[in-house]
């Protein structure tokens, strides 16, 4: 069963001061827009923010046609007073478009879903066992506003045998522990990555919505995107609240990355959806991406990172899971624990399709 935790023992507190410069001030604000968030708080925010290059007029009022409120506005006239003799902000060049490629026929999608669900099913069944190092960065932002301070570092020690996932914490932050993974208090914690997760929504018990998305680039190589949804009566995602201890399953929704060539599974986008309002956790979203690795001299496709987002009230957390040094079970010795710098962000950007699909 497919498990989301959410634990929240700290106090949350926002930094003095940001800086940024007009293209990202340009991009969050956009983004909060999307978001939906409240003008009055998008204003508060704002003046914490201190620019690093000059605001405009013609850049307010491009943003007040896409939608800003008067608290925002107010916000940003006092930084445009502030940048006026400032340096001009740097000019982005256009991105270069991709051709277009059109939707593969009905036929294919419904071979490429088949194929999926035969490889999300037996999954499981050709994975060896194995060990490896789980790196969870942990994140919160108490304003909502997608702008995050970084909790904790957890590096727990995970084994795979017999198709049995376990995890132990060896250190939080750089300091040794053997607590329980299941008992970490704040943030959030998340369980599934190994084969649970994509085997429940290709499961013929989930009945599962499938539909065509679009094409993408991911890691260089072609893939279908497949849409889903999958109704709350046939649901088996648990998320539990562990301050109130409140837990549900919901429906949900998402999207199955599917690599053209190997009809394998490469990203799973998963959102629930008509949470109760009720429930403390009004937004749960997790995205788990598969990469080829090494094991014993053979390649398999293993859990490469998994993102988890949630939102208790105006306050968001933020997990993010790297698995790394994957060994063959019984070969601890050869595993170190050093954290090192996060993968690349490159390695996770959508593309748009880079070439025409041969036929």
């Amino acid at each position: 069963m497919r498990l989301i935790c959410l634990l929240f023992v700290f106090v949350l507190l926002l930094p003095a001061q940001v800086k940024l410069s007009v293209n990202q001030l340009l991009g969050f604000v956009r983004s909060s827009i999307k978001l939906k968030h409240p003008d009055k708080q998008m204003g508060e925010y704002l003046r914490k923010v201190q620019l690093t290059e000059k605001l405009d007029d013609r850049t307010i009022e491009t943003l007040l046609g896409e939608g800003i409120g008067p608290k925002t506005l107010e916000a940003l006239k006092i930084m445009r007073d502030a940048t006026e003799n400032f340096q001009k902000p740097q000019v982005l060049p256009p991105k270069p478009t991709a051709p277009v490629i059109p939707p593969p026929p009905v036929s294919e999608v419904n071979r490429v879903i088949d194929k999926s669900r035969e490889y999300a099913l037996a999954y499981d069944k050709g994975l060896p066992n194995f060990i490896c190092i789980q790196v969870t960065r942990r994140f919160f932002d108490p304003a909502g506003l997608e702008l995050w301070n970084k909790l904790d570092t957890i590096t727990a020690k995970l084994s795979y045998f017999d198709h049995q996932e376990a995890k132990q914490v060896m250190f939080v932050n750089d300091k040794y522990t053997d607590i329980d993974y299941t008992k970490l208090g704040g943030g959030a914690t998340s369980t599934g990555e190994f084969g649970s997760l994509m085997r429940e929504i290709f499961e013929p018990t989930s009945e599962a919505l499938f539909g065509w998305e679009r094409w993408a680039t991911l890691r260089g190589r072609l893939h279908y995107v497949i849409n889903y949804r999958v109704l709350q009566s046939r649901s088996k995602w648990t998320i539990h609240h562990g301050t109130s201890g409140q837990q549900i399953v919901p429906a949900y929704h998402g999207l199955v990355y599917v690599d053209k060539d190997y009809l394998s599974v490469s990203r799973i986008v998963m959102e629930a959806e008509n949470i109760p309002a009720d429930f403390p956790v009004q937004m749960a979203k997790t995205q788990l991406d598969y990469d080829f690795t090494d094991i014993g001299g053979q390649p398999f496709l293993l859990p490469l990172r998994s993102e988890l987002r949630m939102r208790d009230g105006k306050v968001l957390v933020k997990n993010e899971a790297e698995f790394r040094t994957y060994r063959k079970f019984g070969t601890e010795s050869s595993i170190t624990f050093d954290v090192n710098e996060p993968i690349s962000e490159d390695k996770f950007k959508e593309t748009p399709p880079a070439a025409p699909v041969k036929k």
